[in-house]
């Protein structure tokens, strides 16, 4: 077992705690403030000290490998990017503190998803469609290192599957950008160039988010432990329960306490370094 460390300063004096904690044989540099510690056993101590430091830690397999892996499952919002598209839809409208409250208590599992979506694209009635294009030219970021982890797995040979709750619009655009694989999200409502605040066809919810997973999983043929799964709300928990690795990243606590490693400082291209 390899005690991966990764931060956006990472000290030497925590890197030789941590190796003392754990009983390692070693410290290795990977890149720039990624360190594996080698040989060690899992101890009580390290989280805390790790979050004292502000640092993302996980204990990795010695076999745990990109070559193993054949597809990785993101959701969109706060992960692959760093915006609430809905969000942002709603401050072109001026009610962006209204929709935004919803979907802090949704991501953090307190209301269900498919009645929050419900309840936040009605409050968007009558919004002229061109603010969605706003949305996407002047909001819309992708996460930090995005663009390199995607361009790793596909250089990997390892396919992409982009699920949301949130809206074709913006998935289909991030597709043709960044050759994503597969994409599913919500359709919204379109009538004379304005939202009529409805939804086209079924949710995509939690349960559509982990049934998207094994649909494309079963076409690909791949195991359970080859696929990835990333997101950071209680939306995405049926999702991340489905793959073999589960990564919450930048996640509400719900998240972080249900997968198998946590990033909260680095970015997306910090699970890169969880492959060895």
């Amino acid at each position: 077992m390899n005690l991966v460390i990764q931060g956006l300063n990472v000290e030497t004096q925590d890197l030789k705690q941590l190796a003392k904690l754990t009983g390692a044989n070693g410290i290795e540099q990977m890149l720039p403030n990624v360190f594996r510690i080698a040989n060690c056993t899992p101890h009580a101590e390290v989280p805390a000290l790790c979050e004292q430091a502000q640092l993302d830690y996980a204990y990795v397999p010695d076999d745990q490998k990109l070559e193993n892996i054949g597809l990785v499952v993101m959701d969109m919002d706060s992960t692959l990017i760093t915006i609430e598209c809905i969000d942002e839809i709603a401050d072109m409208f001026h009610i962006k503190p209204q929709i935004a409250e919803i979907t802090a208590s949704a991501m953090r599992g307190e209301i269900d998803f498919a009645q929050s979506l419900t309840k936040r694209v009605g409050l968007l009635a009558g919004l002229d469609q061109h603010a969605l294009q706003r949305v996407y030219d002047e909001r819309l970021q992708l996460s930090p290192g995005a663009e390199r982890f995607l361009k790793t797995l596909q250089a990997h040979g390892i396919k992409t599957l982009l699920v949301s709750g949130g809206f074709t619009f913006f998935t289909d655009k991030l597709k043709d950008k960044l050759k994503l694989d597969y994409t599913a999200s919500n359709t919204l409502d379109i009538v004379d160039g304005k939202l009529t605040g409805k939804i086209l066809g079924k949710i995509v919810d939690a349960q559509g988010k982990a049934d998207w997973l094994n649909k494309v999983r079963e076409e690909l043929g791949l195991k359970k432990e080859q696929v990835v799964a990333i997101g950071d709300g209680a939306n995405d928990l049926k999702m991340l329960g489905q793959a073999g690795i589960s990564v919450a990243y930048h996640a509400k606590p719900v998240v972080r306490e249900q997968t198998t490693y946590a990033i909260n400082y680095v970015g997306l291209d910090g699970v890169l370094n969880l492959f060895v």
